[in-house]
């Protein structure tokens, strides 16, 4: 992959244009969908699809290439690649010549940041686990585990086909293989314990290296896990309960020293991912494969292009190989769009939301008065300055609440203006 010449230092600082970029520069990043899994898993509605008769790899990454080129068209060839993400699906069912072929098409339409963060999605089955080596050649520099949980009881229950022992195992030869790791796991399990999660969260924060995701299970309409809610036959803990084991989760990881940068996000002081920071700082995003979002800034008149694309895989290819493209959606967003989506991303995270970056780009401003009130009810704080605002963690419970407060409160100002501090 070609490289941008980069200032010599460490992070946080990253070369762009010839310019130090701060560690809270948002980025440009790359996603990329492998839509393909070994087997659904009965709680997950993400775009993910089961093939018996195997995928043709080499017309997947022909596919890639195509869209690759059409965003680099929109987007302009000057910008700095900061980060790429492989999701799915199993990202670790591809071949890594499939995977060295596809960041060599992202290498061939924009620069790619010498410390540009390269991760892979891995599902931590023996045989997957055996070419991690082959990945880290092809420059994938870190790998995101979905252990999910630690016991093979609830693995079980959970439509894992691993083991806790296979996934030990594939977590040490991802840490000896690549640069930085992570792993998911998923809590608020049916029959869950507080005391069980307690143990098993302490032997997660004892093997992980630097960050570790945990999701709060949610039953999502159109899974099996729905169905059986519905039917009373799978019990999940009730909100009470699952406030407990949240609370229990930010006591136990910040004691520890990884702190949630996001809702449900933990990590070690600098080992956050870059790649979701993009998203939550609103940076742009390529978006390619069968479901993915983009979100693009248009090189001709800097507009912000939200995108999509066709989910059904065999769709998407077919659509790709006549058009040169997927896309089944390219919105213009408007400045109150964009503005709203930035509150409701950066709202997400710990250092919540740059005020005058939101000014700069929407050309909207928040309602005092309503952060002021939501101040007085220890859900949100603003910088001394006021130039940025974040919620409390009282705040994150009742997140969607909020930013449905302050984002009835922006109103436009004209351009030109600074923003008010």
């Amino acid at each position: 992959m070609r490289s941008a010449a980069t200032c010599g230092m460490c992070l946080p600082f990253m070369a762009q244009g010839g310019k130090r970029v701060s560690a809270q520069a948002p980025g440009f990043g790359i996603y990329i969908h492998w839509p393909f899994c070994a087997q659904k898993c009965p709680y997950c509605d993400f775009n993910s699809h089961v093939r018996m008769k195997g995928v043709d790899e080499a017309r997947m990454v022909a596919a890639y290439r195509s869209e690759l080129e059409y965003c680099a068209e929109i987007s302009g060839r000057d910008a700095v690649v900061t980060s790429i993400f492989l999701g799915g699906g199993t990202p670790s069912l591809m071949q890594p010549e499939t995977v060295a072929a596809t960041l060599d098409h992202v290498a061939a339409n924009w620069h790619i940041a010498a410390d540009a963060e390269i991760t892979l999605e891995a599902n931590p089955g023996s045989v997957e686990a055996g070419r991690f080596a082959g990945y880290r050649t092809a420059g994938v520099n870190r790998v995101s585990l979905g252990l999910q949980a630690l016991n093979d009881g609830d693995l079980r229950r959970l439509g894992r086909i691993h083991t806790v022992e296979e996934a030990k195992t594939a977590l040490a030869i991802a840490q000896r293989t690549f640069e930085r790791s992570s792993f998911d796991l998923i809590y608020a399990r049916p029959g869950q314990s507080i005391e069980a999660w307690r143990e098993e969260l302490g032997e997660a924060l004892a093997m992980a290296g630097e960050h570790l995701s945990l999701y709060q299970l949610t039953i999502e309409d159109g899974t099996p896990y729905s169905t059986l809610h519905k039917a009373g036959r799978l019990v999940i803990p009730d909100p009470e309960q699952a406030h407990a084991l949240y609370e229990l989760t930010q006591e136990m990881t910040e004691a520890a020293g990884w702190p949630a940068y996001e809702i449900s996000n933990h990590a070690r002081a600098g080992a956050e991912s870059r790649h979701n920071l993009t998203y939550w700082r609103y940076g742009p995003y390529v978006g390619i494969g069968a479901g993915a979002h983009g979100r693009l800034r248009r090189a001709s008149d800097d507009a912000s292009i939200a995108t999509a694309t066709e989910r059904n895989p065999e769709a998407w290819r077919d659509a790709v190989e006549r058009h040169g493209h997927g896309f089944i959606e390219q919105t213009q967003l408007s400045a109150a769009e964009q503005a709203d989506e930035m509150l409701l991303m950066g709202l997400r995270i710990a250092e919540g939301v740059d005020l005058r970056r939101l000014q700069a780009l929407t050309n909207h401003r928040p309602d005092w008065q309503v952060i002021a009130e939501l101040e007085s009810q220890g859900l949100l704080v603003a910088s001394p300055r006021r130039d940025r605002i974040s919620t409390t963690p009282a705040g994150r419970i009742v997140l969607d609440w909020i930013v449905t407060r302050v984002s009835q409160g922006l109103s436009p100002v004209p351009f030109g203006h600074l923003p008010v501090v």
